[in-house]
């Protein structure tokens, strides 16, 4: 070893011992005859500082390093002199005197600094990875994904769950995003799809009888990136038979509350958490992945002002939609330009425009002229608003578009406002979705989760007659307005699975051509299971409190699925398209 303990390693205990370090120049200061040197590792930083009277050939190596050298240091760990301890560092009490020095790599001055926490432009980040990794922020949010991964590993293992791997070559299935695929040299003309998820292989798995499985599962998918999306991403993958609902909520809840209290840093506002069903969702915050650290519910006000004078409203509701309504407290004295901007986030929503009631202390004022006064008077005391308030209020035929608009205005206000704990986590559940969704582009149901999803017991018989109607037994979790898993309990009867793919279009020659080997293995003894996925990226990026999942990934793509380190993707050479039976075109 070219080390015999690591620099963050050494504390006050270490006094009077001869050690030896292997590391990073990561600062350096020269005062002439003594040299002070913060040597870093992956355990931290201690100061190492250098006397040319008593060290005169290692000051002489030292004199020549600079930031991010390569170098080994032996030396005499001490006491720092008095005053001088640095009560931000762990080492902080101690230094060590060197006695030797070796220079065991030079560096390049790097493109940016790596001992300083400066902003530095994304896509220099994302080139210079290897450098990136280094600086402290990022190697905290590296570190502590491995201990919240090596926290689950063990959590699931305590729980009787063995962790099995499934293939990353498999078949390619219409499950909701597009597959990448990998073509077959041996099989010309044919191809691999990488999982997206390994949704049937561990329903396969609970036909084979393992009954509690997990996996911290690699998947893949090929659509548009954002914040919290990636081509290729992690999750905790879990399957378990002869449960219900309420089982997997009873493994998951308490090892995402040990994951917060172990390696977070704030505490959790509710325990347990809630449950809403879906409909719950969207009614009182027009999204299924709600943020609950802060209130501002919606207030339906459909029922009063469905006779209303105001032509917008009572229209709104006799076409079979809502009017709605937030409350913003202490938001009565919005200027006009930032009423504007709000109305132009709600139509962004959708929404066709959005009237707003300011009940100041000289007496309301309404964007809309049509209100009479006992109106005013009505939804204010509908929505419990107060001297100070501004009530904001979308009418729509859309339920869709009144939830979306104000959900967004909600999120809005809440930044604003100051009103989302950032000192708490949120979480919830969500359940009883809907089955299926109408795709009004394929003129068609498609599933919501995905077509292995089972519906609630008492809707099976609405499938072929109403199925908008058909509740899911599916359960998202979601995180401070991040999902952050989703589950179901699976069908596993093969007639109900041919029910479900005939819902959605799949005829039996297709179904039997794309899930033949599941529908089979379901006239095996398939027993009754569910499982769940819950996103490790998504959950590191939440408790390092960073907005992109790409700062808790070691090598992440950017916004457009590009490797700027590797310069990928790019393309290969015609000798492997031709082993590979491809050809490119224009």
């Amino acid at each position: 070893m070219h080390k015999s303990i690591d620099c963050g390693d050494l504390r006050l205990e270490h006094t009077g011992q001869t050690v030896t370090l292997a590391g990073w120049v990561h600062r350096r200061r020269d005062h002439g005859a003594l040299i002070f040197l913060d040597l870093r590792d992956r355990s931290g930083i201690v100061q190492v500082t250098c006397d040319a009277q008593n060290a005169a050939a290692a000051h002489e190596i030292l004199n020549a390093v600079r930031n991010e050298y390569v170098i080994q240091v032996t030396g005499l760990v001490q006491p720092r002199p008095a005053g001088l301890a640095n009560p931000n560092l762990p080492t902080g009490d101690i230094e060590v005197q060197a006695t030797g020095a070796a220079i065991l790599n030079e560096a390049r001055t790097t493109p940016f600094y790596i001992n300083e926490d400066s902003d530095v432009d994304e896509a220099l980040r994302l080139k210079y990875r290897y450098l990136d990794l280094r600086r402290p922020a990022v190697q905290r949010n590296i570190i502590l994904r491995h201990n919240v991964v090596k926290t689950i590993r063990d959590y699931m293992a305590d729980q009787g769950f063995m962790e099995i791997e499934t293939p990353v070559l498999i078949k390619t299935t219409p499950e909701g995003a597009r597959d990448y695929v990998v073509p077959s040299r041996v099989h010309p003309g044919e191809f691999y799809a990488l999982p997206q998820s390994p949704q049937q292989l561990k329903q396969l798995l609970m036909v084979a009888g393992y009954e509690r499985y997990f996996q911290i599962a690699r998947c893949f998918r090929d659509e548009d990136l954002r914040a919290d999306r990636q081509p290729e991403f992690t999750q905790l993958d879990v399957e378990m038979s002869f449960i219900e609902r309420e089982d997997i909520m009873g493994v998951i809840e308490p090892l995402y509350v040990r994951l917060i209290e172990q390696w977070g840093s704030k505490p959790i506002l509710r325990k347990p958490f809630p449950v809403l069903t879906y409909a719950e969702a969207m009614a009182k915050y027009g999204s299924d992945k709600p943020d609950l650290r802060f209130g501002m519910e919606f207030v339906d006000l459909s029922g009063l002002l469905a006779d209303s004078g105001f032509g917008v409203f009572s229209a709104a509701v006799a076409a079979g939609g809502q009017v709605k309504a937030v409350v913003a407290p202490g938001a009565a004295g919005y200027s006009r330009k930032q009423l504007d901007d709000l109305a132009e986030v709600a139509r962004r929503g959708g929404a066709k425009g959005l009237v707003s009631i300011a009940y100041r202390d000289e007496g309301p004022r309404a964007s809309a002229k049509a209100l009479t006064e006992g109106e005013v008077a009505a939804i204010a005391a509908a929505a419990h608003a107060g001297a100070g308030d501004l009530v904001l209020i979308v009418a729509d035929a859309s339920a869709a578009v009144v939830a979306k608009s104000l959900s967004e205005l909600r999120l809005l206000l809440g930044r604003q406002l100051g009103l989302i704990r950032a000192d708490a986590h949120a979480l919830c559940w969500v359940v009883e979705f809907p089955l299926l969704e109408w795709s009004a582009d394929e003129q068609r149901w498609s599933a919501m989760h995905h077509p292995f999803t089972s519906a609630m017991d008492e809707d099976w018989d609405l499938l072929e007659s109403d199925p908008g109607r058909v509740r899911a037994k599916a359960y998202d979790l979601v995180m401070d307005g991040w999902e952050v898993g989703g589950g179901s309990i699976r069908i596993h009867r093969r007639e109900r699975q041919a029910a479900m793919f005939r819902a959605l279009g799949i005829g039996p020659e297709e179904a039997e051509e794309k899930f033949g080997h599941l529908l089979e293995a379901f006239e095996y003894g398939a027993p009754p299971h569910g499982g769940i996925a819950t996103g490790i990226d998504r959950t590191v990026a939440i408790l390092a409190g960073t907005p992109s999942i790409r700062d808790v990934i070691a090598f992440p793509k950017t916004a457009s699925a590009t490797d700027l380190m590797f310069r990928s993707p790019s393309s290969i050479s015609p000798a492997q398209l031709r082993e590979l039976h491809l050809a490119v075109t224009e």
